[in-house]
């Protein structure tokens, strides 16, 4: 009954949309574009079903193997018109080939479109997209996929699989490293910007892709943390927490959706037309088209939903347009429309989807606009770009730890540089990096003795390798790739590494995950350091020498020794082409750590989920004591490790009291909040001011928290500086009951502060 009054829900609630927002024509094909749809209706009129229907299909030539399936017969299809988009290419010399197959040799002249994973970057490649969340600054996420997009564009490629909005709370699950964190509003910004970076002011502009947001939808909240695993939620929680990111890709303009390999309502969302059609196009407004995951139309058949003709038949109508891979719809649709199982219109409908990306792409004016070998030398790891790299990276890492100042390090004096990924190019760019060449990547060790000078003595032991369990090393490095493994004796690498960090003044360990160990596939329930890591580690620790870790890593590990026993923690996450140049320039204080962690870090895996804005329950508890019918565990404290919007710097900041413009307002009277943040160190610095609201009474149980504003603010030492939010009603709405987006009167406390934690609160009460 419930599952049955929630599509009564939402159905009604796409049927109210529809009737009162004129922008729901669209999504019946009409685009609003009068010249592209009379060209569109004009091509059409010429094609013939194979041809409409092999605009549909998608296929990779396993040029940049990305999964385990490979399409055969490409160069045929490409003449028969049967093939419209190819993935998984990139290089002017393939692609110019191919797009000339289809403009000279198939019989409408249709261009291709050429799609990539250009996730964080596409030659120069940035940090992966949870460390750049980390930088919280719009301007340097909308550069790093500018230039993104420049580099893709010059050697033929139009089209990228990003960006990935999924919110993620469980740090189990190995894509979190490809998203923004846990917060729906912090996600919906970045959304926008790499939106915005992707596509510019116009898609036809020759350094301009297409962006594809995914994964649609709820893909991060996959249960146990576990890939591709079914994932069932509340609508209020959809609603309020998972689906903001992607509605404010729409809202920038996004001009294509992939969708995700999980159940929505217990229906696979490649297959659920309340997801694709009714939210996606018919609430939102959506107007590009709609691409599946690698395979995922076939998959509907693991789900048990049918056979490939029944699964492709389903998908289509429930608004799916393009099939990655699997020919499902180039093999069955033909038939099914025959049977009555699909209809003209709806083969017609995602045909016209496919084909105005294209003409918004520029393609039919020249299908070889950004084709050019030229263009491509001049474009791809320019000194430019690596600059931008290496600054987005030094603004991506976060300082946990820093016990007596013990960062920045000091220029002179003797650093043992230790372990395995102190000295390797190959783990600095991360995961899903698909162009991206580790060997012109800075390693830890070139970068550090770049930038420490002649007056640092460094030395280096590799003391471990990133992993001796057979089993992960089996499953973490796949397709033929091997770890870079010393084969020496555990023992032996550490007894080197303790002789080495004996003869320094200070040791920087550089430990952490490889960059198979997270990504797509890479689930793990396990997320400590490696274990070969952590034995390593408890040795240098026994040196008595002060130990600063730089940890690598592509979600939230489990780093409660460390932060008893380390010095200085700094996370680098995985920093890309400029890693050794940035980790060093932050090391030797060329740079002052800025980064805010975008999702919790739990004491241990019991903990997880564990995120910031989880709601109360009628037995809350507060850590501040033993109790007995409380909810908490009886061996840790609910408290995570490091909360969300947590970071440290070489300075400290000290936050005043909050001050309110109004001690109560009405309607849509707008709130000031101010507070002054002073720089109380001695080092400039820069700061993420954050600012959070509570609504402690109403209709339904609410947030603790919610992240609503922040700002990035420069500060001199001594320097002190105000800093105000405007507060509308719009930042009280939330999703009652009926999911209506509302606010309701009564009380609410404005938090501002360094972090969700560490904040100053004041009360205000708004009336309607």
């Amino acid at each position: 009954m419930k599952k049955y009054f929630l599509h009564r829900v939402f159905r009604k609630i796409a049927v109210i949309s529809a009737l009162i927002s004129p922008v729901m024509a669209m999504a019946q094909g009409s685009s609003g574009d009068a010249k592209m749809d009379a060209f569109v209706k004009q091509l059409m009129a010429k094609m013939t079903l194979d041809e409409k229907i092999g605009q549909l299909n998608l296929v990779t030539s396993g040029r940049a193997l990305t999964g385990s399936v490979v399409n055969k017969g490409v160069e045929e299809g490409i003449k028969k018109g049967e093939i419209g988009g190819i993935f998984g290419v990139y290089g002017t010399d393939y692609i110019g080939k191919a797009q000339e197959l289809a403009v000279k040799n198939s019989r409408l002249h249709i261009p291709l479109i050429f799609g990539l994973d250009v996730i964080h970057g596409h030659r120069t490649i940035f940090p992966i997209p949870l460390g750049m969340s980390a930088t919280w600054d719009m301007g340097l996420i909308e550069r790093s996929a500018k230039i993104a997009a420049s580099e893709a564009t010059g050697e033929g490629i139009n089209w990228v699989f990003s960006p990935m909005v999924d919110i993620a709370r469980d740090p189990r699950w190995g894509r979190i490293s490809e998203g923004s964190g846990e917060d729906p509003y912090l996600g919906s910004m970045i959304a926008k910007a790499m939106v915005r970076g992707y596509q510019g002011t116009n898609m036809k502009n020759s350094d301009a892709v297409m962006a594809c947001v995914k994964h649609f939808a709820l893909y991060g909240g996959a249960e146990a943390g576990r890939e591709y695993n079914t994932v069932d939620m509340s609508a209020i929680k959809m609603y309020q927490d998972y689906l903001p990111p992607y509605k404010a890709a729409v809202d920038a303009g996004a001009g294509s959706f992939m969708s995700s390999f999980n159940t929505i309502n217990g229906v696979p969302a490649t297959a659920n037309q309340w997801l694709l059609t009714d939210l996606l196009r018919k609430q939102w407004g959506f107007k590009g088209f709609v691409v599946s995951d690698y395979t995922a139309v076939n998959e509907l058949s693991a789900h048990g939903l049918g056979d490939l003709q029944t699964v492709s038949a389903l998908a289509l109508k429930a608004g799916l347009d393009m099939d990655m891979v699997g020919e499902g719809f180039l093999k069955t649709l033909k038939k099914s429309l025959k049977e009555k199982k699909v209809t003209q219109q709806e083969i017609d409908q995602a045909c016209r989807r496919v084909l105005e990306a294209k003409y918004k792409l520029g393609l039919f004016d020249n299908p070889y606009k950004s084709i050019n070998s030229e263009v491509e030398a001049k474009t791809e790891l320019t000194e430019a770009n690596r600059l931008a790299a290496r600054e987005v990276a030094e603004h991506s890492f976060v300082l946990l730890k820093n016990k007596a100042q013990i960062l920045p390090l000091k220029k002179s004096g003797t650093i043992a540089l230790i372990g395995p990924l102190a000295d390797n190019q190959s783990e600095m760019l991360g995961t899903w990096v698909i162009a991206g060449d580790p060997k012109k990547s800075v390693s830890v060790i070139d970068g550090v003795k770049k930038v420490a000078g002649s007056g640092v003595n460094v030395l280096y032991a590799r003391g471990s390798n990133i992993t001796d369990d057979s089993l992960l090393n089996a499953r973490a490095w796949f397709f033929g790739m091997k770890q870079e493994r010393d084969n020496r004796p555990a023992q032996q690498m550490i007894d080197e590494a303790v002789e080495t960090a004996n003869k320094a003044d200070v040791v920087v360990a550089v430990v952490g995950e490889s960059a198979n160990m997270s990504g797509e596939s890479a689930s793990r329930s396990d997320i400590n350091i490696p274990e070969t890591q952590k034995e390593l580690l408890k040795a240098l620790f026994k040196t008595g020498k002060p130990i600063v870790l730089v940890l690598f890593n592509g979600r939230p590990l489990t780093l409660p020794w460390e932060d008893q026993h380390a010095n200085a923690i700094l996370d680098v996450w995985a920093p890309g082409t400029e890693a050794g140049n940035a980790i060093a320039d932050v090391l030797f204080g060329n740079y002052n750590p800025s980064g805010k962690i975008t999702v919790t870090f739990p004491k241990n895996v019991g903990q997880v989920p564990i995120y910031y804005n989880h709601k109360n329950t009628g037995r809350p508890f507060d850590d501040k004591g033993p109790a007995k019918f409380k909810s908490d565990y009886i061996d840790v404290s609910n408290a995570p490790l490091y909360p969300f919007g947590y970071g440290l710097s070489y300075t400290t900041f000290k936050y005043s009291d909050v001050k309110l413009s109004k001690s109560s307002l009405k309607g849509n009277q707008t709130l000031k909040a101010t507070v002054t943040v002073t720089n109380s160190g001695n080092i400039d610095g820069e700061e993420i001011v954050q600012l959070y609201v509570s609504d402690p009474v109403a209709s339904i149980s609410r947030s603790v928290k919610e992240l609503k504003h922040f700002k990035k603010i420069s500060l001199k030492a001594g320097e002190q500086k105000e800093v105000s939010f405007d507060i509308t009603a719009n930042d009280l709405k939330f999703y009652n009951t009926r999911l209506k987006y509302d606010w309701e009167p009564g009380e609410f406390i404005i938090q501002i502060g360094t972090n969700s934690s560490d904040v100053q609160s004041a009360s205000v009460h708004w009336s309607k």
